[in-house]
This record gives structure tokens, C-alpha cells and sequence, in this order.
């Protein structure tokens, strides 16, 4: 039975009309003139067939083609297969909030199969993702693979080592340790330790018996070491501390805070990159405190700011100023910000909010200028007042459970709840406002640890979440799991240049 030319263009590849179809005609066409063509057209298959019995596809394609260059107002059935897969194209630019100004029919494909295939190859993507930024916050979804069963096999059993030694270059650990008071009865503090680690083997270790340690980081000149004096009463005073260790493991110098306070916490120490350390604390919590270091340990300014009873969980430099986290798990506030200047002052304060979810800030980082934040949004929930006791990123998958007197239920059926509830984001930062411009998003996951590789590009690593088990007698966590570990890199604008599974698990409880 003859075929029509619009029938034999239906049964066509997509690839197959791309070698044929340029992407835009502006030709007008005589009355009749396609019918003409189509009848012509074939009449020279039907004529090529009864010289030749075996005519391959591609030789009455080329035939075709050949008439349809001449007369390229023929488009509109040759276009079919074509149209459904840039309508495909066209729908997922607009659901992600992108934008094709620019781009060819060709290319806007292109860059579609580029995202939805993982590959960030096709350099138009890298444009297309820059360029579709509009409002104060827009991004593009990063689409990660569903865990297979292999990977819910492989991941189950998995036991997180707590102790593990990170394999960086250089890396730092430090710890208290306790002894026996025999007056008192029970263990107080001892002493801490400060150990350096390169490529993963023990260098040096440095002892401190004035303070307890709480935490540490790598500095240009060495480590810096906070904490606090050991009390064994609340009716005691306890100073914060800081102290500055250089690269062999020398203590230059230990000081002990007075601003006042009954109690002093430092929360971070942050390298000015001109000699001085700035010291974030948390005084009587209530202030929020600046405190600038000398390179000898000189203190030459102090500045507190009354913030109420919010913790400082993060901190990080922002232009000639500071970036603080501040949050209250009781209160759900997990993504309010304050910005310092140099001396101190509060400068602005404001609380990364969507308006259908709740964003949890994990980690800070700053970047060729920018600040990224590493954070994972929940949905919100429609009645705050049903937060399953202020598990508010949860409360929504617990109260269904609880609804249905759920009180066992497998991986299977609750890993794809919790997944659907969490998307891990990546934000960035402008120096001049601090407010969150750009993100990406990955649905099923938790952001995790941001980090500066040694070739100067940005690392965000991402948990997605591949299995969980429901424990609700379990008064710590209600929901326990494994997350399979995924690692982006970032080059210094902010494109993203790769993805890759680490082989690493993070442990998930809420």
C-alpha cells in the first residue's frame, strides 16, 4: 500500500530529521506547491523502486530530502517526530525556570539531553544555567539517579566509623580526655590534644591542660584551638578560650576571654588573611560577639549584640565583613542570618524562607568572592501546631504513620516518602547584600560539606538518601538511614562542571 510523504517522515528518528530539517524556514510558499512536491517525490521513489528492488531507507530519505531542500516550505509533517521531542525540550527549560533567549531549535535539545542525561558537557549548558537567573532566587534541578537495589544492598549493612582520620592533604583532630577526681568522685578534664594529620599519617601532637577543647581549623600559619575553662558547677564562670598553633605543632600563644559573661562559648575562628583572627562567640546566650585577634594574640576590639536565645551555628567572612548562622531547633528556625562589619556592629539580619518550605543551613563556605551555603529545604507544613513535637522536617511523613497506626513498615515503602520530603540546595551569595541570589536543587537528598579542592574548585557534597528504617519508641530519632554520598564540583563562576559517587555513606536520623 503507496504511503504518504507525511507518513514515511512519521516513522523517521529524530536524528534522522536532524540531518535534513534546518532549524527555521522563512520561505512562502506557491498554492498548491506541497501537494505538487509530495506527488513528484514520489513518483521518484516509486520509480527508483522499479529499477532496483531493494531500496534501503536511508537512499528514499536522501531522495526526499533532496525535493524538500528545493522546496523547504514543506515542513509541517516532516516536523512531527521533530516537534514532540523540542515541545519536550521546551516544557522542561520552562518547569526549571530557564531560559532559551538565544538558542536555536537545535541547541535548546542540546542542552536538555546535556541536564536530564547528567553529562554538563555541551558548552551551551554552562550559559544557559548563568544566564537564567531572574529574581532573588532561581536556579536549576540537578537530577540524580535513584538508588538501585544494588546500592540498597550494598549501603544497609553500612556502619559509619566516627574515628575516621579524613585522607586530605593536611587535616586536624583535636579531643579532650578525662581522669578520675578522687575528692569529687567522677571524671573531670584532664587534658586535650591537638593532632596534624598528613596524608592521613599522624605528624605531631600539641597538649593543652589550661582549657577544654571544643574545636579547630586550619589557618595560613597553622591551626587555630578554641574552647572553654571545665566547670563542674553552673555557678562557676566559663571563659572562653582561643589559641594559635603554627604548622610544627608549637602552642604561640593561649587566651583566656573576660567580656563579662557567666558563660562564653566561642562558635568560630576566622583568618582575616592580614595577620588577625576574628573570633565569633556567644555570650550568656544572649550576645552575639566580635572579637579581633592580633597575630601575638593581642585582643584589639570587642563588640557584642544582644540576639536573644538563638545558637551561632556557622560563620564565615563576607567581603570586609562576617556571615553568621543563627538558629533555635526548639523554635524551628534553622536559616536566620546576621551580617557584621569588621568592628562588630549588626549591619542586617534576615531569614532564608520559601514560601511552601523550610530551608536548614548546613554549612557555610567562602569562594572566589561569594559565600556558599550548603543547605536541604522540607515542605512546610499546613498546621505548624502539628510539628510531631518540633520535628518540623519530618512531621508531615511521622503524623501519616501515626494517622494510620503505622507502627512497622519497610525500607521499600518508606524510603521513597522521606526521599520525596527532602531536596538538597546550593546557594551563593552576593558580598554586598548577603542575600541568597542562585541555587541548584537535587530532590531526594540532604546538602552536606562544602570544601575548596587543591586545583580551586568548589566541592558540595550531597547525601541522597537510599534507605530508612521507622523507630518510634526510639526517643533520640524517630526516622534512622544511609545516605549515599555524591561530591559536584564547581568552577570559580559557579558552573558546574561534573558529578561524581564518592563510594563514601553518611549516616540519617531525625
Amino acid at each position: 500500500m503507496k504511503k504518504t510523504l507525511t507518513e514515511l517522515f512519521d516513522e523517521c528518528e529524530p536524528k534522522e530529521l536532524d540531518e535534513i530539517l534546518p532549524d527555521a524556514w522563512d520561505v512562502t510558499m506557491p498554492e498548491g506547491a506541497g501537494e505538487r512536491i509530495q506527488q513528484k517525490v514520489w513518483k521518484k521513489i516509486v520509480s527508483s523502486q522499479r529499477r532496483k528492488k531493494l531500496v534501503r531507507r536511508r537512499f528514499w530519505l536522501r531522495a526526499a530530502a533532496a525535493c524538500l531542500i528545493l522546496a523547504v516550505g514543506l515542513a509541517g509533517a516532516a516536523y512531527a517526530v521533530e516537534a514532540r521531542e523540542y515541545k519536550a525540550a521546551v516544557q522542561f527549560f520552562d518547569e526549571n525556570g530557564l531560559s532559551a533567549e538565544g538558542l536555536s531549535r537545535e541547541e535548546v535539545k542540546a542542552v536538555y539531553q546535556d541536564i536530564t542525561t547528567q553529562q554538563f558537557t555541551y558548552d551551551k549548558t554552562a550559559e544557559v544555567i548563568e544566564r537564567s537567573v531572574s529574581g532573588p532566587v532561581a536556579g536549576v534541578e540537578i537530577f540524580q539517579k535513584e538508588p538501585t537495589p544494588e546500592d540498597l544492598a550494598a549501603l544497609w549493612n553500612h556502619k559509619k566509623r566516627n574515628t575516621e582520620v579524613p585522607g586530605d592533604e593536611i587535616a586536624y583532630r583535636c579531643y579532650p580526655t578525662e581522669k578520675l577526681d578522687e575528692v569529687l568522685g567522677f571524671d573531670v578534664h584532664d587534658k586535650s590534644y591537638l593532632e596534624r594529620y598528613e596524608d592521613g599519617k599522624l605528624v605531631w601532637t600539641a597538649e593543652f591542660s589550661k582549657f577544654q577543647i571544643e574545636d579547630c581549623t586550619s589557618m595560613s600559619t597553622g591551626a587555630a584551638v578554641w574552647g572553654r575553662t571545665p566547670t563542674i558547677s553552673s555557678e562557676q564562670t566559663s571563659y572562653g578560650w582561643v589559641a594559635a598553633v603554627n604548622s610544627v605543632g608549637t602552642v604561640l600563644w593561649e587566651k583566656q576571654m573576660d567580656h563579662g559573661f557567666r558563660q562564653e562559648d566561642v562558635a568560630a575562628v576566622l583568618d582575616n588573611e592580614d595577620g588577625t583572627w576574628a573570633v565569633i562567640s556567644r555570650g550568656d546566650l544572649q550576645y552575639l560577639c566580635l572579637s579581633q585577634y592580633s597575630e601575638s594574640g593581642e585582643e584589639l576590639s570587642f563588640q557584642k549584640t544582644q540576639v536573644g536565645n538563638y545558637g551561632i551555628w556557622n560563620a564565615v567572612r563576607l567581603g570586609d565583613g562576617y556571615l553568621i548562622q543563627l538558629g533555635n531547633s526548639m523554635e524551628g528556625e534553622h536559616a536566620r542570618l546576621a551580617k557584621l562589619d569588621r568592628d562588630g556592629s549588626l549591619t542586617d539580619s534576615f531569614v532564608y524562607d520559601g514560601q511552601d518550605c523550610y530551608y536548614y543551613l548546613v554549612d557555610m563556605l567562602e569562594f572566589q568572592g561569594q559565600v556558599y551555603l550548603s543547605a536541604y529545604s522540607t515542605p512546610k507544613l499546613e498546621n505548624e501546631e502539628q510539628n510531631a513535637g518540633g520535628r518540623y522536617e519530618i512531621a508531615e511523613i511521622v503524623n501519616e504513620l501515626f494517622d494510620n497506626n503505622i507502627w512497622e513498615i519497610a525500607s521499600e515503602e518508606l524510603t521513597p516518602m522521606v526521599r520525596k520530603n527532602y531536596t538538597a540546595v546550593l546557594l551563593a551569595c552576593d558580598p554586598k547584600g548577603g542575600t541568597p541570589e542562585t541555587f541548584y536543587a537535587i530532590k531526594g537528598s540532604l546538602g552536606g560539606k562544602l570544601a575548596v579542592s587543591e586545583n580551586g574548585k568548589l566541592l558540595w557534597d550531597v547525601e541522597s538518601i537510599v534507605s530508612t528504617y521507622f523507630s518510634p519508641a526510639t526517643s533520640a530519632f524517630s526516622i534512622g538511614g544511609t545516605s549515599q554520598v555524591y561530591r559536584y564540583t564547581f568552577d570559580g563562576d559557579g558552573t558546574l562542571l561534573r558529578q561524581e559517587d564518592t563510594g563514601e555513606t553518611a549516616d540519617y536520623y531525625r
